[in-house]
């Protein structure tokens, strides 16, 4: 077999005629940005995760950095104050707490599910500690109970990244976004709700929030010309906004058939040598899967076994955050467990136009492994 991490051709035919008639309704309207779809796509995607207010924006990054900025401007943070970020993340979610010239702290992350280890998050509040940015990371939402609770007892405020965890649900049967503060989401086309390019949302039940960033989003123009702070050009344009809105419609079934195909590799992968973290769900959550995870200690070899079977699989993330060249000053600081999924993690491929046979074919690739 020759099976792709992530065929995004293929995924992007199967939502045809539909995805050309979106794109050419655009094109006909003679209406790029700022219009009828991007409003329509902002108020179904706010519904669809159960909050209030939406914001589409250019992408991921430029939502986390919004969502900061924003908070930081009506809540009176000042430079250098301090946000708690998990130390195994792609690196836009530290980037975004540094460019709004706030100071990310990290903590180490659990090896049964990847996600901030909330255990170890009270140790880390100090008097300017501002945030909590959780990370649902591959799919799964993080143990939002729990931090909410901290939070309200520390007066933090909670930012959500989940742009990894469209349409995934935590224990208490909430959408991922809705339980903080303010959330960002990605579009980036690999997402389980992906654009045609790049793409981003914050969504909130804060209207001031959603106002202040839509501010920050437009030059700072508070009215045309008018600029009240030093603002950026981040906006979803109105051809990402109807394909994201035919895709919206789907997202459900997509995560459903994520699962069924998860659940094969739960449970017939039997190779010692290769763990699944997936196995152990303490907290009840429903992930969406957008990446499958496994640990070995001899990933290397192991992914180069699968290529040989025609199998193509990614590492996320090979060097965490705090060991960055870019974030020098974070390279002395050592986390254990985020540390060591850098050096063991492997993504296998899962995607909803995958079927079972492909599926199983992996499962055997694996099962047969010998180091």
């Amino acid at each position: 077999m020759d099976i792709k991490y992530l065929n995004l051709q293929k995924i992007t035919e199967s939502f045809q005629p539909e995805l050309d008639e979106a794109l050419q309704r655009v094109v006909r309207k003679g209406w790029f940005l700022g219009g009828d779809e991007t409003r329509a796509f902002e108020a179904e995607f706010a519904a669809f995760c159960g909050s209030d207010h939406c914001l589409g924006v250019a992408n991921g990054l430029d939502a986390l950095y919004l969502a900061l900025r924003s908070l930081k401007y009506l809540e009176g943070w000042a430079d250098g104050d301090e946000v708690i970020v998990p130390a195994y993340t792609f690196i836009a979610s530290v980037e975004a707490v540094s460019r709004a010239q706030l100071m990310p702290i990290l903590c180490d992350v659990r090896e049964d599910d990847f996600l901030i280890d909330c255990d170890r998050l009270e140790s880390l509040i100090t008097p300017r500690t501002r945030a909590i940015m959780p990370v649902h990371l591959f799919g799964k939402v993080a143990d939002m109970e729990r931090i909410t609770a901290l939070a309200g007892r520390n007066g933090l405020r909670v930012v959500e990244d989940c742009a990894q965890a469209h349409g995934a649900f935590d224990a208490r049967g909430r959408r991922a976004g809705a339980s903080g503060d303010v959330a960002a989401f990605s579009f980036y086309p690999g997402k389980n709700l992906g654009a045609l390019g790049d793409g981003g949302a914050l969504v909130t039940r804060r209207k001031d929030v959603i106002d202040y960033a839509r501010m920050m989003a437009n030059y700072g123009m508070s009215v045309k010309y008018v600029h009240d702070v030093e603002g950026i050009n981040s906006r979803l344009d109105e051809l990402q906004a109807a394909a994201l809105r035919v895709k919206l419609r789907r997202l459900d079934a997509d995560n459903s058939r994520r699962q069924e195909l998860a659940r094969l590799y739960e449970t017939e992968i039997s190779n010692e040598r290769v763990v699944l973290p997936t196995r152990q769900d303490p907290l009840g959550v429903r992930s969406v899967y957008h990446i499958f995870p496994v640990l070995c200690a001899e990933r290397e070899q192991l992914q180069r076994h699968l290529a040989e079977g025609g199998v193509q699989t990614q590492i996320h993330y090979p060097i965490p955050p705090h060991k960055q060249a870019t974030f020098a000053a974070l390279n002395r600081l050592t986390f254990e467990v985020a540390e060591r999924l850098a050096h063991e993690q492997l993504s296998l491929p899962l995607n909803p136009s995958m079927n079972e046979e492909e599926v199983k074919y992996i499962i055997q690739l694996i099962n047969t492994f010998v180091c």
